[in-house]
């Protein structure tokens, strides 16, 4: 079946839609890239505990995905992106990032090598025009292929056994970051250990056609692993407890905004490790020499907050009276059992002299402010060893 484009129609609907409509029980939906999907299914509080104690499935058909092939492909990546794809090999995924020429971040994701010059481009936004305006002089082609794969996320602790469940044989031997293909009633399947969550878990990749079977299959393997589906809600706790930073909240697209001075760099989003100065010419790259000497406007941190009262937009203050930042996500962590946001700080700042979160909270139609202390942490709140274990576990 032809899926209709974002523009053809007023809101679409994913392939996995006749399921997640059938177990949205709380009615509520948002739209991710023209595209409807659940926030909430039943609870939040119970579909993140899924996530973290059993099994959860997430319909990521929305993400943006473009097919890069031709004999440039991989050299195009190379110059498009800031961290060296000549590394990533077939059978890998690449998380990377790219920048335009002031060395501003327009967006992330992750790039699937599937076969020599053969490579899928993930993100969150569409990017297109600008995709193909970096490809202006190598011999590549460039399609949105969103609309042409079905794709679910599938983590939590227990998915490993889901899939065993479901008879992918050697699935646990699977690498962290890397991608093989299966066959699941006769259409082509990709699995890859990835995701959103900072979790054990993994990505199915399937053509329309096969969506609905796909999901049956998942939910009927998962049947005595907790398995439940997951909210865009509890998801986003998740990520912010991996900290994992989200386009629109941690940084806006270079490629959209209208103020530039409210863009960041790679180094300012905390992802300098993602820029490679050795491999040569890319996007931004006399930008970003430029501020590896000079040093960054802004610093992405992961702050602790005293109290349990999440820290949404707040202010961040240096010795209580001078403002330096703001935070971008916050949360009550039920996992950590801690008052955890990212925040985005002007750099410097001095954590000699205290810094404190302006706390406002909603209690029966009042609102009081509280001055918080907290302190700079390592911003992977989350970070489970069986995230990373091969081959990985049942539990």
């Amino acid at each position: 079946m032809i899926q209709p484009q974002p523009y053809e129609v007023q809101v679409l609907e994913t392939p996995f839609h006749s399921r997640t409509a059938e177990l949205c029980k709380t009615n509520e939906w948002s739209t991710w890239s023209g595209y409807t999907t659940p926030d909430v299914y039943t609870n939040m509080e119970l579909e993140y505990f899924a996530a973290r104690n059993t099994a959860t499935l997430f319909d990521i058909s929305p993400m943006t995905k473009y097919a890069i092939t031709g004999p440039d492909a991989g050299r195009y990546l190379d110059r498009l992106l800031t961290r060296d794809m000549a590394k990533v090999n077939p059978g890998r995924v690449a998380y990377g990032l790219w920048c335009n020429d002031a060395g501003m971040v327009i967006d992330d994701g992750t790039v699937f090598c599937l076969g020599e010059n053969d490579y899928r481009l993930c993100s969150q936004e569409r990017h297109l025009p600008w995709l193909l305006d970096s490809a202006i002089g190598y011999e590549v082609a460039i399609e949105d292929i969103t609309a042409g794969i079905a794709a679910v996320s599938l983590q939590g602790p227990t998915s490993c056994a889901v899939l065993k469940a479901m008879g992918f044989v050697g699935i646990e031997e699977l690498k962290p970051y890397a991608h093989a293909e299966f066959q699941l009633g006769g259409h082509p399947l990709m699995i890859s250990r990835t995701g959103f969550t900072g979790d054990l878990g993994y990505e199915l990749w399937i053509e329309p056609a096969g969506a609905g079977e796909l999901w049956d299959r998942l939910m009927e393997g998962g049947r005595l692993h907790g398995i439940r589906p997951l909210g865009s809600k509890a998801l986003d706790m998740t990520r912010i407890e991996a900290g994992f930073i989200q386009a629109g909240v941690e940084f806006f697209p270079g490629d959209l905004s209208t103020r530039p001075d409210r863009l960041r760099s790679p180094f300012e989003i905390g992802m300098g490790w993602l820029v490679d100065f050795e491999k040569g010419h890319f996007i931004g790259r006399r930008a970003l020499l430029r501020e590896k000497q000079t040093g960054s406007r802004h610093a992405l941190v992961g702050l602790d907050i005293a109290g349990n009262k999440p820290a949404h937009h707040s202010f961040i203050f240096q010795g209580r009276n001078k403002e330096v930042g703001i935070v971008t996500s916050a949360l009550w962590s039920p996992t950590c059992k801690r008052n955890i946001a990212l925040a985005s700080l002007r750099t410097p700042y001095d954590k000699a002299h205290g810094l404190w979160a302006d706390v406002y909270v909603h209690r029966e139609q009042k609102w009081e402010r509280i001055k918080a202390p907290c302190r700079v942490v390592d911003k992977q709140f989350f970070n489970p060893p069986r995230r990373w274990a091969t081959p990985a576990g049942d539990r």
